[in-house]
């Protein structure tokens, strides 16, 4: 799935920001995540779309826009590590290969490193779903340390302790806005599902996130996805 060609569209619509917005990136993004939802949600994460020139589910894209664009290299690729074609630990190795000055950060869903990349020279930054799930800063904190040149592992995957994991109980109405989530909906679409006002469907929405204790929506569904709520 390619949504690069409608962020510009997207650009117009009201954003939810999520932590990236105030990093000072000097230069294009690349996004690569596993589904929709977590797709639209990383592009969110940066407040605005105009830095984001890759959006894709799936690493032959990504790479294929990268090699693309050689003489204007990326500087930022953000990418899962399971993806819906290709593994986002080799993706990053291929595409530091294309571009050696890019910087690269994996959001790892399965909370580990391959035993054959924790070494590895190009592998920068790795953030631990179960960390962000816990505190959204360690994927701000990581983003930050590879523009600055370091190398950066969250919390868990220094020490190799998950942090506790607590499953409040939802209520029917906020099972059902975390599956629309889930899939990919923002308010207004939300608000079309459950013929509701865009005001009520933000209401939930905030709700929801209150109840499981997170900031931001990306937050929200890894969370369900943990304390087996939701699948996408």
């Amino acid at each position: 799935m390619d949504l690069t060609p409608f962020l510009a569209t997207a650009n117009n619509e009201k954003n939810y920001k999520e932590g990236l917005e105030s990093i000072e990136i000097p230069g294009r993004v690349a996004l690569v995540a596993k589904g929709r939802f977590l797709l639209r949600s990383l592009c969110s994460s940066f407040g605005g779309y105009s830095r984001i020139t890759c959006a894709v589910t799936d690493q032959e894209t990504c790479l294929d826009y990268l090699a693309a664009e050689a003489e204007d290299p990326y500087v930022l690729l953000v990418c899962t590590d399971y993806l819906e074609s290709g593994n986002g630990f080799d993706l990053v190795c291929q595409a530091r290969k294309l571009h050696p000055k890019l910087h690269a950060v994996v959001l790892a869903l399965g909370d580990a490193i391959p035993a054959e990349c924790i070494a590895a020279p190009w592998l920068e930054a790795v953030v631990a779903e179960a960390d962000f799930v816990d505190d959204q800063q360690p994927l701000h904190a990581a983003v930050m340390s590879v523009l600055g040149g370091h190398s950066y592992r969250s919390p868990s995957l220094r020490t190799g302790i998950l942090p506790y994991l607590s499953c409040p109980r939802l209520t029917p109405r906020e099972y059902e806005v975390l599956d629309l989530l889930a899939s990919g909906l923002s308010d207004r679409q939300i608000a079309k599902r459950l013929v509701v006002s865009d005001e009520t469907a933000h209401t939930y929405t905030k709700r929801l996130l209150q109840t499981l204790d997170v900031h931001n929506r990306l937050q929200a569904v890894l969370k369900g996805m943990r304390c087996g709520m939701v699948q996408i």
